[in-house]
């Protein structure tokens, strides 16, 4: 099979910020989890050059708008490779083959009456470098610039959008994975449900020459998303190139939500009318504000990746951008969310393990990977290979999905499983018994080999990780060319292969301490010999029981919206929630004595987010919701769900 995946080309008017590095990491995780597939992949990524604001910066720096397009284009070619992203291509709007092919398709639409010259009268917003609708406006400003547009007249060349829109209606519908997730393609149909206007693709040369030339009409160039949205088609060598179809016939886009519209509506009828069939889906993800507020750099909240990847490591900047993000909606960065997953998910989780694993076979195996003693293969070591073969296939799923987040979720419920099994099974204890001998040699084989299993699917997400892993476990080479069909299965690890130790793959990130004043010896205060006055002795604090401050940080407390709920069969006391917060997740609560399902639908409560996952009546419960409970004097009991004072978004941290 063959997989194309695209990123935005990115505006150079900014320097490259988390919300980039988001997208970026996107499409080259689902790129290398695909190669993980068999597939042969084109991962294609780059920089839009071309329009006003390129002009305005320039100019706000004393540069010309090539010098100044170089430099920001070369920043977001240099900041990939430090967040381990390696695409196929990086393609530019200033390159040659590509302005040859966007005057070539302006030609060919123009020669076919898809583009016609009139007047126009509008609402020109200069950020978006586009005219806005009224219905667009809100409180009379562009709801993304909250500023209020120019009103400009004057003649530019029209695509006839409007000729297709009723091909587009049609072809939205009868195509449900064509826009994921879901929400982003009723926006769409919603919006198409209005009569559709042309698009306005020229300016005149007397307000901007920094763009592609109309082939038909030297005084105007193209607007920039005309020019932009062809370069998906310039990188694949459209029209004659020798693998543009097996590439075109597979293509998916990965967006943020403020370019849906030119993608979801331009560009198709774009391609209608050059007479190329549609791309195949759209992957349209939120925003990552910063501490619940928008990123921004007129507030100075911008977050840079690399300055991320020198503090945290890239293993842990790309794993906590996939698990925190649920795809398609916002979500919130803060330092002590990242924190928190490096020290729980990766220290103390994987990290643990793998340390803990490779120490016992060391210690007890020399390093090599025993053979299975059959005899001694229990029932629990069969549930855990059902379980890494479930892994396997909800990983699968959820990543074909980007369901990026959940296919996390499948590898950490394994992660915890193998610490319980490393307790349950004691090798430590087996090892005293030379009776237990065969047994030890089983259950260190199945700890070898499941840490082969994660280093292999843990390879899209941490490749810098999953290399040092697949190092310590004597198959560098074979994971570096496996697929998941070849070794996605259980008990491919072959038995005397030689293991290293290595380093710790996370070290917990301690908190720095502020430096404390030292006791004064000397000076004003003492007595006659130089010696301290005795001050009023302190009250003594019975530390037992007390927890730090650290470690209460470690616990995740969030606001969680109540999606569903519904009565569990058998269980008087329990009720299954579906909440937001903002990923949707299950929790098992025992509030049904005190809530019925109807009255919860809505409601916002504080949930313990990184709890590990807990089966209760069959189900596993992703965490747990908060509730203050108290007796009366007849021993009857209330309880009260925990909640927030005002509104606030699902996801929150509680503070």
């Amino acid at each position: 099979m063959t997989t194309y995946i695209t990123t935005p080309i990115y505006y150079v008017n900014a320097m490259p910020h988390i919300g980039h590095a988001y997208t970026t990491i996107i499409a080259d995780t689902y790129s290398r989890f695909r190669c993980l597939c068999g597939d042969e992949v084109c991962f294609q990524t780059g920089t839009d050059e071309h329009g006003e604001k390129i002009v305005q910066a320039a100019e706000g720096e004393g540069i010309s708008p090539r010098e100044y397009v170089d430099r920001i284009s070369d920043s977001f070619r240099q900041t990939w490779p430090g967040l381990d992203i390696a695409p196929d291509h990086f393609i530019r709007t200033t390159d040659a083959d590509h302005i040859k092919l966007v005057q070539d398709i302006l030609q060919k639409v123009y020669d076919q009456g898809d583009i016609y010259f009139s007047e126009y009268s509008g609402h020109y917003c200069k950020g978006c470098e586009r005219f806005l609708t009224e219905k667009e406006l809100v409180d009379g400003k562009c709801p993304d610039h909250q500023t209020v547009p120019e009103e400009i007249s004057e003649q530019n060349y029209f695509f006839r959008m409007s000729k297709y829109q009723d091909w587009l209606i049609d072809h939205i519908k009868s195509n449900p994975e064509y826009i994921t997730p879901e929400r982003y393609r009723n926006e769409v149909l919603s919006f198409l449900s209005e009569p559709l206007e042309d698009l306005c693709i020229s300016r005149p040369c007397s307000r901007l020459t920094w763009g592609i030339p109309l082939p038909f009409d030297k005084n105007f160039v193209t607007y920039v998303w005309f020019d932009a949205l062809i370069n998906y088609l310039t990188g694949i060598g459209y029209p004659n190139g020798p693998d543009f179809d097996k590439h075109w016939s597979v293509a998916e886009h990965v967006i943020a939500k403020d370019i849906l519209k030119p993608h979801a509506i331009y560009w198709p009828t774009m391609l209608q009318s050059m007479g190329v069939a549609p791309y195949q889906r759209l992957h349209v993800h939120g925003y990552w504000n910063v501490d619940e507020t928008k990123m921004s750099k007129s507030i100075g909240n911008v977050i840079r990746p690399g300055e991320l990847v020198e503090e945290y490591g890239v293993d842990t900047v790309r794993y906590f951008l996939l698990r925190e993000m649920s795809f398609g909606r916002d979500s919130s960065f803060s330092t002590e969310a990242l924190e928190s997953r490096r020290n729980s998910d990766l220290a103390n989780d994987v990290g643990n393990l793998f340390s803990r694993a490779l120490t016992m076979l060391a210690k007890y195996a020399d390093s090599i990977v025993p053979e299975i003693d059959k005899a001694t293969v229990t029932e629990e070591d069969r549930v855990l290979v059902d379980a890494l073969e479930k892994m396997v296939a909800d990983y699968t799923t959820a990543m074909n999905a980007f369901e990026f987040h959940k296919a996390l979720q499948s590898i950490w419920e394994v992660i915890g499983m193998l610490n319980r099994f490393i307790v349950t099974n004691a090798p430590w204890e087996l090892a005293k018994d030379p009776d237990q001998a065969g047994r030890l040699n089983t259950v260190l084989y199945f700890l070898a080999d499941s840490l082969r299993l994660l280093a292999l699917v843990l390879r899209p997400v941490m490749p810098t990780a999953a290399d040092k892993m697949a190092v310590a476990l004597g198959q560098a080479d074979e994971l570096a060319k496996a697929t998941l069909e070849e070794e996605g299965c259980w008990g491919r690890m072959p038995a005397g292969t030689v293991l290293h130790q290595g380093e710790a793959l996370f070290p917990r990130l301690e908190k720095k301490k502020k430096q404390q004043p030292q006791a004064q010896t000397q000076g004003k205060g003492q007595g006659k010999k130089g010696q301290a006055k005795k001050k009023e002795a302190e009250p003594e604090i019975d530390m037992e029981g007390l927890i730090t401050f650290e470690q209460f940080g470690e616990v995740e407390l969030r606001v969680a919206e109540i999606v569903t709920a519904e009565k569990i069969k058998k269980a008087n006391k329990l009720l299954k929630l579906t909440v937001k917060a903002p990923e949707e997740r299950t929790l098992v609560a025992g509030i049904a004595l005190h809530y019925s399902p109807e009255d919860l639908v809505g409601k916002k409560v504080i949930i313990v987010a990184n709890l590990k996952p807990a089966k209760l009546m069959g189900i596993t419960s992703q965490g747990m919701v908060l509730a203050a409970k108290e007796t009366d004097a007849d021993g009857n009991e209330r309880l009260v769900l925990s909640t927030v004072a005002g509104d606030i978004a699902p996801g929150s941290r509680v503070a």
